[in-house]
């Protein structure tokens, strides 16, 4: 009995023995993972890594020429900042995209299907460089995957130009080969995206390249032309428009505090979900007093907020001394959208503006729910927008009036579109440039078109992420050193009635009375850290006992010193050195 079991599993393991040579059919490798469109698509995904979250976007503005906190970033701080808090130089993202395009080849499937998925990667390589650049300027432009003995893994960095050319071609690419099915879930990669992506990156290359002559690089008109084409194929496409529908009082607002994207104007959206657990911590970071840095706006910008006739507000007589409950009343309605004001409420209740979190008055709502349940926690369900159609409009808007071929017709559907979601009963393009514009932000430029669309820009993009790299492209990063000014406070000890509700909610005051009003915050004014303009009354001037400063050397970040030392061909950044 025992010899014919032993006979038996003989048989068996022979019978076997060309099985067991077989690969596991649950183990991924070159051979098997390439094959089908269901394979190019599975390794496509983790491409979207890549994307930008919630809480980078959200946050994404803290260091601007428009937002005070409860500090100034180290960054624009004399001799606060050097090469070794640099960081954001890993390349493992970049490394998957590579590895990709070197086999997606194989796979057998359609071409369309196989350019359609390089389209992909390709598009999120430029992605990845696109960052790259922005942040450091000449960096390694590799198009393979490397390995730790490849001798190229520690080469020199290759010239901007050369890796923005290598990043148009990426994109362009995309363009070409990625299916334009439209998307209603806001969530993946589609021809519109990669078209809507490419009008924002070469605008701004084509801007910081005609605003920086001292650096010399070419083809500034190129890169404009380009961006003004990839934005109006956007436009021209059909697929998106400026989401108008119900209270014009809160249709611009609905596209940050909405669960579900708003296909028809939000073309990428990072994708919060409750039931899947997908969040974002907008609320604990812009109501708390303790997390996070307390950002709010400052007058200097929200004083370009237009008066809802279209006049400009700063025409106003005595603009710059209104109390804050009169400044706010009929202008632009993205105002009372973006900033705690007027008959704001939260959950029935009346919510001025919490000096316990702002320092200026102008206390942020965009991405705020209305609702308290998540105040303290990272619970926010609100997705996200990436990518809007208003700023594509706004791209092909900026890059023709750079190019010195903006018309009215281009106005009327670009900015004219926005200003009248806006509410503004006139909406036509000034004859005039605004000296307020001028004065206070942009003393070099003359055109008309420019500066509006400038304004259009800050105002419709507020808290979106754009501003630091729009100062740095437009050589305007001194506007870092903007005065932190604050609401018009008409007398020291003051019970200021912010919200006309009938109920006092700040106080600004040398000591805190030792008998207090019930609801009213007590700001103490230090002269120091807090000041008012002039002495016992004036503007609300926060943190000039800090100094900061803009180096033109800061336009490009150093490279992390780490990373200097490990490879030295890599060389630093001029004035980081």
């Amino acid at each position: 009995m025992k010899n014919n079991i032993y006979l038996l599993l003989i048989l068996v393991l022979a019978s076997c023995k060309k099985d067991l040579n077989l690969k596991p059919f649950d183990k991924l490798n070159p051979d098997n993972a390439f094959n089908t469109t269901q394979d190019l698509q599975l390794y496509a995904n983790s491409f979207y890594n890549i994307l930008p979250t919630g809480n980078d976007i959200i946050k994404a503005d803290v260091m601007s020429d428009y937002i005070a906190g409860k500090d100034a970033n180290a960054y624009i701080r004399p001799g606060a900042y050097d090469a070794t808090q640099s960081g954001s130089w890993s390349w493992d993202n970049l490394r998957n995209i590579n590895y990709f395009l070197e086999r997606y080849g194989n796979a057998q499937i359609a071409t369309e299907d196989k350019n359609h998925f390089a389209g992909i990667a390709r598009f999120f390589r430029a992605m990845f460089y696109f960052e790259k650049v922005k942040r450091f300027g000449d960096v390694p432009w590799y198009s393979k995957s490397m390995t730790i003995d490849d001798p190229e893994l520690y080469k020199g960095r290759d010239p901007r130009t050369m890796v923005m050319d290598s990043v148009l071609a990426d994109l362009d690419f995309a363009c070409e080969n990625i299916r334009s099915t439209k998307d209603n879930s806001s969530s993946q990669i589609t021809r519109w995206v990669a078209l809507a992506y490419k009008s924002r990156v070469c605008l701004f290359e084509g801007t910081f390249r005609k605003y920086h002559p001292e650096l010399q690089l070419p083809k500034a008109t190129e890169w404009l032309n380009a961006a003004a084409t990839a934005a109006e194929a956007v436009r021209k496409g059909g697929q998106y428009s400026l989401n108008t529908s119900g209270d014009a009082a809160m249709n611009y607002r609905n596209l940050f505090i909405s669960e579900t994207p708003n296909a028809n104007e939000v073309i990428l959206a990072f994708v919060c979900n409750k039931s899947l657990r997908i969040f974002n911590d907008a609320n604990w970071y812009y109501t708390s007093a303790t997390y996070g840095t307390r950002i709010s706006f400052i007058k200097t910008f929200t004083d370009t907020y237009l008066n809802a006739d279209g006049s400009r507000f700063t025409d106003t007589p005595g603009f710059d001394n209104l109390p804050f409950n009169e400044e706010v009343k009929n202008r632009d309605l993205r105002l009372q959208q973006t900033i705690r004001m007027g008959k704001y409420s939260r959950e029935g209740v009346a919510a001025p503006p919490d000096f316990t979190y702002t320092y200026t008055g102008y206390q942020p709502i965009k991405y705020t729910l209305d609702s308290k349940a998540t105040d303290g926690v990272a619970e926010n369900y609100n997705s996200i927008p990436i990518i809007r159609y208003a700023e594509v409009l706004l791209n092909e808007a900026e890059a023709k009036a750079e190019l010195g071929t903006f018309t009215e017709a281009d106005w009327n559907v670009t900015v004219k579109l926005l200003r009248a979601r806006a509410g503004l009963q006139q909406t036509a393009m000034p004859a005039t440039a605004d000296q307020y514009l001028v004065k206070n932000y942009f003393p070099d430029i003359a055109d008309v078109a420019i500066l509006e669309i400038r304004r259009e820009r800050g105002i419709e993009l507020s808290l979106e992420g754009f501003r630091f790299y729009d100062l740095i492209r437009w050589n305007r990063s001194k506007l870092l050193e903007n005065v932190y000014v604050g609401l018009y406070v008409p007398a020291m000890d003051a019970l200021m009635d912010l919200n006309e509700d009938g109920k006092p909610d700040v106080s600004f005051v040398k000591k805190t009375p030792a008998t207090k009003v019930p609801g009213v915050y007590y700001f103490l004014i230090d002269d120091d850290q807090s000041k008012l303009s002039e002495g016992t009354k004036g503007n609300l001037i926060w943190l000039s006992n800090i100094v900061r400063k803009w180096e033109d050397y800061k336009y490009v970040y150093p490279i992390p010193y780490n990373e200097t030392v490990l490879n030295p061909a890599l060389g630093q950044n001029k004035g980081w050195d």
